[in-house]
């Protein structure tokens, strides 16, 4: 498989105008947060930032965020365009008496992907870290073959970042390629975050207070073996968020979901696919029916954390 160094040996940028901001300010704008999202929001510095989900009473995924603080009543949470609408609603909801202010200010800002061979990247070294530049702030998240990659969010007058461009198409398959597949609109709430693989990349804290559908998370987390995983696939034609997977032997029932996929600039598809784990070890994979199109595994580029 060609490697995105292979691509793209310079430092490169594309704008991400799939993505938008949800602002929290207020005295008490990371207290709110702390209070309904799966990160730990009380104690988050000036230079960290989270993965984090939004879930329902249920333990499911409505929405996952990456997210920091401008300053000590001002945050920032970057999601896909498509699910902001309902979800800053359903946030609003339980604001109540909280001093806090939520708005959509994917107007004010612009949300750039940046990428770097890994051993030229400052800000590639530590998954989460953040830094401020150029007026904005630049977010280190996972490589993915051999690309160090960050998220820069500045306010949308901030100058273009200085490099090349970055084909869309290749970054969002460097975004499948690291992983970790966002909640978009065809997998809202159907996933608890481990079947996205979110507690082994730090999106879940299982030491923190209690927030919407914690004690789903916490039981799918320590009772019992998790019996879904997100594990990354390979494909020859092109496969949607949302489509089914199905296991050979078993013609009635899908055993996972797609949940990212985007097209191989060497030519195929890859996805990430949240399947039943004894799928998985079986192997025999199809897109869309049990005889559809054959897909092979491919190793995760992060370990698992089983065990907290």
């Amino acid at each position: 498989m060609t490697t995105a160094s292979a691509l793209f040996p310079a430092s490169s940028a594309t704008p991400l105008p799939h993505w938008g901001v949800i602002r929290a300010q207020g005295e008490e704008a990371a207290k709110f947060l702390h209070g309904q999202l799966t990160q730990d929001f009380a104690l988050l510095g000036d230079t960290q930032a989270r993965l984090a989900a939004f879930c329902s009473a249920k333990g499911r995924m409505q929405a996952s965020f990456v997210a920091f603080k401008r300053a000590a009543d001002d945050l920032l949470l970057v999601l896909p365009r498509d699910v902001l609408p309902a979800v800053l609603k359903r946030l609003q909801m339980f604001v109540l008496r909280s001093k806090v202010r939520l708005s959509d200010a994917s107007a004010e800002f612009g949300v750039w992907g940046l990428t770097a061979p890994t051993d030229a990247a400052s800000w590639g070294a530590a998954p989460w870290a953040l830094s401020a530049t150029d007026g904005g702030h630049v977010v280190s998240l996972y490589p993915a073959q051999g690309q160090a990659r960050a998220l820069r969010v500045a306010p949308a007058d901030a100058p273009v970042p200085a490099a090349e461009a970055l084909p869309l198409d290749t970054w969002q398959w460097l975004e499948v390629m690291a992983g970790i597949a966002p909640v978009t609109t065809p997998i809202v709430e159907a996933f608890v975050p481990q079947m996205l693989n979110y507690e082994s990349v730090d999106g879940v804290n299982f030491k923190k207070g209690c927030y919407p559908g914690q004690e789903v998370v916490a039981r799918s987390q320590f009772r019992g073996t998790l019996k879904r995983r997100a594990y990354l696939l390979q494909a020859e034609a092109p496969l949607t968020v949302g489509q089914d997977v199905f296991q050979a032997a078993d013609a009635e029932q899908p055993c996972g979901t797609v949940a990212a996929a985007a097209p191989n600039p060497a030519g195929g598809w890859n996805a990430i696919a949240s399947l039943r784990t004894d799928a998985a070890a079986a192997g025999d994979l199809h897109a869309g029916a049990a005889d559809g199109q054959a897909l092979s595994l491919l190793p995760l580029p992060y370990p698992l954390r089983d065990d907290i």
